[in-house]
């Protein structure tokens, strides 16, 4: 499909909109995620499902597809008896699936740009144990780089517009992270998981923010899967420190029990709440758990009236 601009130009020129939650979009939909794959095992056993869950988002106003590969890791693959061959088809299948959704949505009548980012989560998330809610697993940044690498050169290869590395808890994962980016001839964005104004592990935002300023490769950087409340703070240091787009997608407000694998308390999270994130140097804006179609189709009304891509 023909995209008449990057979705680098795309933020320069206008605010864009992310799109929401996949897992609980696919709970909605009556699929049980319950296992340490989440919406990854999906890939293999109903991908048309994954499908139909990107081209809702599309529908509802999203311009940016994320991929359903944030879970889909090699180690991870490897535990369900998934071999390193077949793991490679399912990472690049997810990108494929977004693609395909978008097409879809162009059918049903979509005539804005639509873009595809490749999810890509931290260690903790293969670990599937909350540590990527805490970060400092006890590895080196080389190790982390290690580990993240192999699976951005398959996701890069599957050709998605950019790279979301996304809700990392920690500097020192980033650093590995941007470190592992380069050469791959793929835009990445770096978003960290937060909580107040520090990262999962402690860091100040202007510690963790501040290699993202001279990475060639990151075209906008802020926080994600954080509490509504933890935006305002990180967009304006995110935004002073890189001097770049900032890209904000906040869960509802609820909290991730991960012992009991639930969510609990209240939603906090109103799309009025993006005007201010915008005039602070937001650009790219969605939602994370918890934050359906609804939600993103209020985002995008709310910054329509500010104008888009």
């Amino acid at each position: 499909m023909t995209r008449s601009i990057t979705l680098a130009e795309a933020l320069a020129a206008a605010p864009v909109v992310l799109d929401g939650g996949m897992s609980n979009q696919l709970e909605s939909a009556g699929h049980d995620l319950s296992d340490e794959l989440w919406s990854a095992r999906l890939l293999a056993e109903r991908p048309e499902a994954i499908t139909e869950a990107h081209l809702a988002y599309f529908e509802a106003g999203a311009d940016v597809a994320i991929t359903s590969s944030y879970q889909a890791t090699f180690e991870g693959f490897a535990k369900r008896g998934i071999p390193e061959e077949r793991a490679a088809e399912l990472l690049g299948l997810s990108v494929e699936l977004a693609r395909e959704a978008a097409v879809r949505a162009r059918d049903n009548g979509v005539t804005r740009p639509l873009w595809v980012a490749a999810s890509v989560g931290p260690y903790g998330a293969m670990l599937a144990d909350g540590s990527e809610y805490r970060g400092r697993y006890g590895l080196t940044v080389a190790e982390l780089e290690a580990f993240h690498r192999p699976r951005l050169e398959v996701l890069a290869a599957a050709g998605p517009d950019v790279l979301a590395l996304e809700t990392v808890p920690d500097a020192d994962e980033a650093e590995a992270l941007l470190r592992a980016v380069r050469g791959l001839g793929v835009p990445a964005w770096l978003s960290y998981s937060v909580s107040g104004d520090r990262t999962r592990a402690g860091q100040s935002l202007e510690e963790a923010f501040a290699p993202a300023a001279e990475a060639d490769e990151v075209i906008a950087v802020g926080v994600n899967c954080c509490a509504p409340e933890d935006v305002d703070g990180a967009v304006e240091t995110a935004a002073r420190v890189t001097g770049k787009p900032v890209v904000v997608y906040p869960n509802s407000g609820e909290t991730w029990d991960a012992g009991a694998r639930a969510w609990s308390g209240r939603s906090t999270f109103t799309a009025e709440q993006v005007i201010g994130w915008q005039r602070a140097g937001a650009r790219l804006i969605g939602g994370c758990c918890r934050v359906g179609p609804a939600a993103i189709t209020s985002i995008a009304g709310t910054l329509g009236e500010q104008g888009r891509a």
